[in-house]
């Protein structure tokens, strides 16, 4: 079959990350089949700077360049910060740009920094800046709901790749995996006792995508307290720092000691090695949950307002736990059934009980596979 225009080679290629965590980790079968790809080029990755350490140690790039938060205030000031980050990326002179975002101004700034070729969706009013434009799918003029990992795959099945591997991958270094097992026996647990029975479950109580995703903090102590009655676990509690109060609420309302990573003073690179070292993660739909499916740690989703299939990550040992009810999915930051009988009851309808029997069968089976290896 002859070669397809779009298959030819790169050499210096720019990766234009999403800039929401659980993106960025679904991003990451991309990147691997980029790779496969272009096994000679220099591969660069353009990521917001607070995951930054997401990608760290990741083998499939060469770089990662960063670009700082995004400037408040005047529209000059806005355009000032977005000439900068331009000016810095065409030092490296990029003869290609992946831009897995939808947004117009990732386009527009690799057209600023002079990148001759622009691969991504032709959404958001920017096809006019792509050379490459891919077309997302649509039914009755609306688009349809594919996985992120599989949306992202297609820009790089497009550049040739045939089959690329879906699965999600991270990567820790030994030095962060060593702080990480000290930082957890200053709190009180020991790794080295999760083989003999003593696991570590982890509670992510937050979500940075808007209150109405988050179930309630009280349920989440309920379920904690229960794995530590019932299976003899240690529980930890994690969040970003602008989640302390909700992290706060978790903790006052259980009844056994949890352990505050984040005043312990826990950061992105060492979530992703204590989140390795854990047996179970019990989450919101928000990117703690891709880090445990990317490090193959079990996991307890609990859905509200979102659709599932925006999200969908194939993980064997996830549990999803959701209620049908007639306003859901509606994807809304903030429930707009507020002072109605029905606020939030996509997540009112979810009680500890039906999160910790779930919890309760993955760290039943986890124990039957160490106990028969």
């Amino acid at each position: 079959m002859a070669e397809q225009p779009q298959h030819r080679p790169a050499q210096r290629l720019l990766v234009v990350m999403p800039t929401w965590l659980g993106d960025t980790v679904m991003a990451t079968p991309t990147l691997r089949a980029l790779r496969s790809l272009y096994p000679a080029a220099q591969i660069t990755a353009l990521v917001r700077h607070t995951l930054q350490p997401i990608l760290q140690t990741c083998p499939w790039l060469d770089r990662i360049v960063t670009a700082g938060p995004r400037r408040k205030g005047t529209a000059p000031r806005r355009q000032a910060g977005l000439f900068n980050l331009a000016r810095r990326l065409a030092k490296d002179r990029f003869d290609t740009a992946v831009l897995l975002p939808n947004s117009f101004r990732t386009a527009l700034l690799a057209r600023m920094a002079g990148i001759g070729r622009r691969v991504g969706y032709d959404r958001d009013g920017r096809g006019f800046l792509l050379t490459d434009r891919l077309l997302p799918r649509r039914s009755m003029g609306k688009f349809v709901p594919v996985a992120t990992r599989d949306y992202y795959l297609g820009i790089a099945r497009y550049l040739g790749a045939v089959d690329p591997d879906p699965t999600m991958q991270l990567f820790t270094h030994p030095d962060d995996d060593a702080r990480a097992e000290h930082l957890l026996r200053e709190q009180g647990y020991d790794p080295g006792t999760a083989g003999n029975g003593r696991m570590l479950v982890l509670l992510n109580p937050g979500a940075s995508y808007g209150v109405a995703k988050m179930w309630y903090p009280d349920r989440f102590a309920a379920v904690g307290d229960r794995c530590v009655q019932q299976l003899d676990a240690v529980v930890a509690v994690t969040g970003a720092p602008g989640e302390r109060r909700i992290l706060d609420r978790v903790i006052a309302a259980a009844r056994h000691p949890i352990i505050d990573l984040t005043r312990a003073g826990i950061d992105l690179t060492l979530l992703k090695s204590v989140v390795r070292l854990s047996s179970l993660l019990i989450t919101n739909d928000t990117g703690p949950r891709h880090i445990a499916a990317a490090m193959h740690v079990p996991v307890v989703t609990v859905f509200g307002p979102t659709d599932p299939a925006w999200t969908e990550i194939d993980f064997d040992a996830e549990r999803r736990v959701r209620v049908d009810v007639y306003c859901s999915p509606c994807q809304k930051k903030k429930c707009p059934l507020r002072g109605t009988p029905d606020d939030h009851q996509c997540m009112r309808l979810i009680s500890p009980d039906m999160v910790f029997e779930q919890a309760a069968q993955l760290l039943g089976s986890s124990r039957g596979i160490e106990a028969s290896a």
